[in-house]
């Protein structure tokens, strides 16, 4: 790091996200909403900071990993925090949070975007990111398929592999097969219903790939301007892209 970097990343690491007077903390409500242990809550917010860091001193684009992306959408939640304590006082700049447009451009952009961000985080602080919080680009942009469930209605029962389930239901199908083969003394029925499960099976496994290769909706980035001005408070307007990108002044303001 240079010396205004290293000046700015002192800055970054001791501006405080838990308020000391709070009895519910900016902490434990990232830990109670994402269902995480305070040690793993703490180091996901570590890595919030390193990304912010890397938001203001990269010259290309960067994209954060989900758990950080969780810490960054609640920290845009504490709107005092973030834009006047944390934006205006310590960073001197917007980082502004660009969620994808969708579409295989934005995929491709928000892929490379993550790749080159573990490159210039090791750059910065000598070490690849952890990779429990910084996962690997095929599960960051698949394993999007999330939703807000209140705790208080539902049980969470975690879903078995794809192929561990596909298992279970050959060995159920086996037994009815068989059982029908008894049942109606011939082996018709059974063969009908095997080619008709061979069919499902193979529908499924080529719509759970369809699933996983669509990354629309789970990617964002941030866009920084360096130097608050008053025209730019409603946060609004467009056109200013998605990533991270160094712009001097204010430029518009790009949307949230």
């Amino acid at each position: 790091m240079t010396a205004p970097q290293k000046d700015l990343w002192d800055k970054i690491s001791n501006f405080r996200l838990d308020d000391p007077d709070a009895s519910f903390t900016f902490s434990a409500r990232l830990a109670r909403e994402n269902g995480w242990t305070k040690e793993y809550t703490n180091r996901v917010i570590e890595e919030y900071r390193k990304f912010i860091f890397l938001c203001c001193v990269s010259k290309s684009s960067v994209t954060p990993s989900d758990p950080v992306d969780q810490a960054w959408h609640l920290h845009l939640t504490y709107t005092k925090s973030y834009w006047i304590d944390f934006c205006k006082n310590t960073l001197q700049r917007e980082i502004h949070h660009n969620p994808t447009k969708g579409g295989n451009s934005e995929r491709k952009k928000f892929n490379n975007n993550y790749t080159e961000l573990h490159t210039i985080y090791k750059d910065m602080f000598g070490n690849n990111p952890p990779l429990d919080i910084w996962q690997d680009n095929k599960t960051r942009f698949t394993k999007i398929n999330f939703r807000r469930v209140s705790m208080d209605n539902y049980w969470l029962i975690k879903k078995p592999p794809l192929l561990k389930l596909k298992l279970i239901q050959l060995c159920l199908l086996g037994i009815v097969v068989a059982i029908s083969i008894q049942a109606s003394g011939g082996a018709g029925v059974g063969i009908v219903m095997l080619i008709g499960f061979l069919i499902a099976l193979y529908s499924a496994i080529k719509n759970d790939g369809n699933d996983k290769g669509n990354s629309n909706g789970g990617s964002s980035g941030c866009s920084t301007w360096d130097n608050f001005d008053s025209g730019c408070s409603s946060h609004g307007g467009s056109g200013c892209g998605s990533g991270c990108s160094g712009f001097s002044g204010c430029g518009g303001c790009g949307g949230d």
